[in-house]
């Protein structure tokens, strides 16, 4: 097996005064994330916003990253769209420019559909993209899609598609699941979006982690994602940006750390928390990550 996946920031994506993407300060995060120690950047996930943010605003971004240098080996694109035809699209638009996966989630919109369904939906993707499928990490994120990947689809999904699904990024934030997952699938890059678990993910065989955390916090998670080390005050902040939309939080987490307001905006339906909100993260990171020795 080659070298561990490790840490790779789910960037965030900040907007301008006219709901635009602010692609100058875009890239300067991901430089920030990538000289403390990430080692990628994923575009358009959750805490990106990427269902937020469309095929042309997508093909602007990816084309000033590369132009910016920063390369196509460090850059993993998440799709979170519901038809195949779109999924396979933005999917495509990504590998066509050498992105080293796509981080693709189920389709939504429909609810309580079988895990039959979902495999002919994402057989329907990968036969759209053709001779371009590969490094594809499927997202199992039920809190949000409200469509399980179960850990016996993800079995029916590697064995039909071996060269094409190569991991699964599960943020189920249900540790029993993420357990059965390393065991049942080990042979897959595991990756795990709750960084309460990461470290015990980590321990088992897991590979690393897309985080949202390592946004504001990356030196402090890289031990957890490429060493298995626990990190109690990880886990505590965790639970204090759960206490709020966690969007946003993060945001308001990067507006901070990198003294730039304009991190603050999110894009319609979501809205920013409040400027109270804000300063109890703050107190709270301080108070675990600042008045106590790393």
């Amino acid at each position: 097996m080659t070298s561990k996946f490790g840490l790779s920031v789910a960037l965030a994506t900040p907007f301008d005064s006219d709901g635009n993407i602010a692609i100058e300060a875009m890239i300067a995060q991901a430089r920030r994330c990538l000289a403390a120690g990430c080692s990628s950047v994923t575009l358009f996930g959750t805490t990106g916003e990427g269902s937020s943010i469309g095929s042309q605003e997508r093909e602007r971004v990816l084309a000033a990253f590369l132009d910016a240098g920063i390369a196509a080996k460090n850059i993993i694109v998440g799709v979170l769209v519901d038809a195949a035809e779109d999924a396979a699209m933005q999917a495509g638009q990504a590998l066509s420019l050498g992105a080293r996966n796509i981080l693709l989630a189920p389709p939504s919109y429909f609810k309580n559909v079988s895990d039959d369904g979902v495999f002919q939906w994402f057989s329907a993707v990968f036969a759209l993209l053709g001779d371009k499928a590969r490094d594809i990490i499927v997202y199992n994120l039920p809190s949000m899609t409200m469509v399980p990947l179960t850990v016996s689809l993800i079995g029916r999904l590697k064995t039909a598609f071996p060269n094409i699904v190569t991991g699964v990024k599960d943020s189920a934030g249900d540790w029993p699941y993420t357990e059965s997952l390393l065991k049942a699938h080990g042979d897959l890059i595991i990756l795990v979006g709750d960084e309460r678990h990461l470290a015990r993910a980590v321990r088992l065989g897991g590979q690393g982690a897309i985080s949202g955390m390592a946004n504001f916090a990356p030196r402090e998670l890289r031990p957890l994602a490429e060493e298995g080390r626990d990190d109690s005050r990880v886990e505590d902040f965790v639970v204090e940006i759960l206490k709020h939309p966690v969007i946003p939080a993060v945001k308001a987490m990067i507006a901070r750390t990198a003294s730039e307001e304009i991190w603050i905006s999110v894009r319609p339906p979501l809205v920013s928390i409040s400027g109270e909100a804000q300063t109890q993260l703050a107190l709270a990171f301080d108070h675990l990550f600042r008045s106590k020795a790393a």
